[in-house]
């Protein structure tokens, strides 16, 4: 969608102002730089660049956009990123932006995949990441907070993610069977009229002002799609459909199922369609899957992997990609065990990846109209509560794990909770989390001073005899 196309869609010229496509490419370079801290951070970003500072769209479609990017499976940030994108520049736009959001974070991530796998044993790299992990609680803590006064707005929305918490904490429901449930709740709550779950076309801010469509770039309505503009979409949609699916299956074709690529590719593929609301949400399941089923990292690595992605800047779903590095580097059996991690990474990002643009530049198309469909958008945010308690649930299996020795699982019936063993406090790493919530909550240090400070403790820590 060129910006004639464009003039075309929105049935006006575009405005002087109206940024080119190597302007925009800049803009998204610079949010991918700055994307640290998790979703929350990087959506942040996002609206205060996009919204707040450039105002090329307003607060309403930002956050109707966010909403469905956290209904589709996958990365929101990311998803939203491409969304934009396409909707300023067309299919180009999308693909600069989406790739450009990743890309940090792919050469971040592989550099730190590579230290790790060389010098991981290393007692002093053991201690920063002993560092960061204590850090992390505090992040993951601030997630839900954020999200949390975004989308909690009613009882109605505190319900449901408290019996969301519930639900995945104490019986081990389903990720994916919750968000079902929550959209239906929407859905029918608006559909019956129900004041709780009534949505205008208002739907507040994320950050601290509040800029209404109509006086942004793109303004409050856009006039009816041009059909040629509808097909490049849905072919781009359809093209990178195939360009994943193809990989899959060439690879399990050619080495057969059980040959650790292709169980890279297949297993982050079955990640790619149920990683509803982003990688904090699955974080768990997949270090089980990584670590009790398939032996690719050991205990405590995937919380190592979560530190590397907390520290650079792109979604923290590229941990993915340090988890298809151990696994090829270890399984693989090649005489280059680095080569062979760095192909496992980057296939675990590509099938990541790939679906993201399929889901997107198949339903851009779409997304506008669906603006004014009440019952989808209280369905929207019904999933957005939901997953605030989701989030509280890492955010305690994070507690549990950091900052006890020992945990045991207690199973009643449909309850199945895991619980720390009070005896094995870990005081040192209790301390530094500690330090860390007062860091962000107190004294409202960013992300990145906070992640900085706790691994230069975690090595004076050691350097004191205090780590081992």
């Amino acid at each position: 969608m060129t910006d004639a196309a464009l003039t075309s869609q929105r049935g006006a010229a575009p405005p002087q102002n109206y940024p080119t496509l190597t302007e925009a490419t800049r803009v998204w370079a610079r949010i991918a730089l700055l994307s640290f801290g998790g979703p929350a951070g990087q959506i942040a970003v996002m609206h205060r660049i996009l919204v707040e500072e450039k105002r090329w769209i307003g607060d309403g479609r930002f956050l109707h956009a966010l909403n469905f990017c956290m209904l589709l499976p996958g990365p929101e940030a990311q998803q939203l990123a491409t969304y934009v994108g396409w909707l300023m520049h067309g299919i180009r736009g999308g693909l600069i932006a989406g790739i450009l959001f990743v890309l940090p974070g792919v050469i971040a991530i592989m550099a730190l995949s590579w230290l790790y796998a060389l010098y991981g044993d290393v007692r002093v790299v053991e201690a920063m990441f002993f560092g960061l992990k204590a850090a992390i609680l505090a992040i993951v803590l601030q997630a839900v907070v954020r999200i949390g006064r975004r989308a909690l707005k009613n009882d109605a929305m505190r319900l449901l993610a408290a019996l969301s918490f519930v639900a995945i904490f104490a019986f081990d429901a389903p990720f994916p069977l919750i968000v079902l449930i929550a959209a239906l709740i929407g859905f029918l709550g608006a559909r019956t009229g129900l004041r709780a779950f009534a949505t205008g076309r208002s739907h507040g801010s994320v950050g601290s002002v509040h800029v209404d469509d109509a006086e942004t770039l793109l303004g409050e309505e856009m006039a009816e799609m041009p059909a040629a503009t509808r097909r490049g979409a849905l072919a781009a949609g359809a093209a990178a459909l195939v360009l994943w699916l193809g990989t899959v299956a060439a690879l399990v074709l050619a080495v057969g199922p059980s040959n650790v690529f292709a169980e890279i590719a297949t297993f982050f593929s079955k990640m790619a369609v149920v990683t509803f609301g982003g990688a904090y949400a699955v974080l768990a399941y997949v270090a089980q899957e990584a670590v009790g089923t398939y032996g690719w990292l050991r205990p405590g690595e995937m919380l190592d992997g979560l530190g590397m992605a907390e520290t650079t800047p792109g979604p923290l779903i590229m941990v993915l990609q340090f988890v298809g590095f151990l696994g090829a580097f270890r399984e693989a059996g090649w005489d280059n065990a680095l080569l062979a991690g760095t192909l496992g990474g980057l296939l675990a990002t590509w099938v990541t990846f790939a679906p993201c643009f399929a889901f997107i530049f198949l339903g851009a198309p779409y997304m506008e109209g669906l603006r004014a469909n009440q019952g989808l958008s209280a369905a929207l945010t019904a999933v957005t509560a939901s997953v605030v308690g989701v989030i509280l649930n890492l955010a305690i299996w994070f507690a549990i794990h950091v900052i006890w020795r020992e945990v045991e699982r207690i199973e009643a019936g449909p309850l199945s909770i895991e619980l720390p063993v009070l005896g094995s406090i870990d005081w040192t790493a209790a301390t530094l989390s500690a330090l860390a919530l007062v860091a962000v909550f107190r004294l409202k240090l960013g992300m990145a001073s906070v992640l900085a400070v706790a691994a230069f403790l975690g090595v004076a820590l050691h350097a004191a005899g205090l780590v081992s």
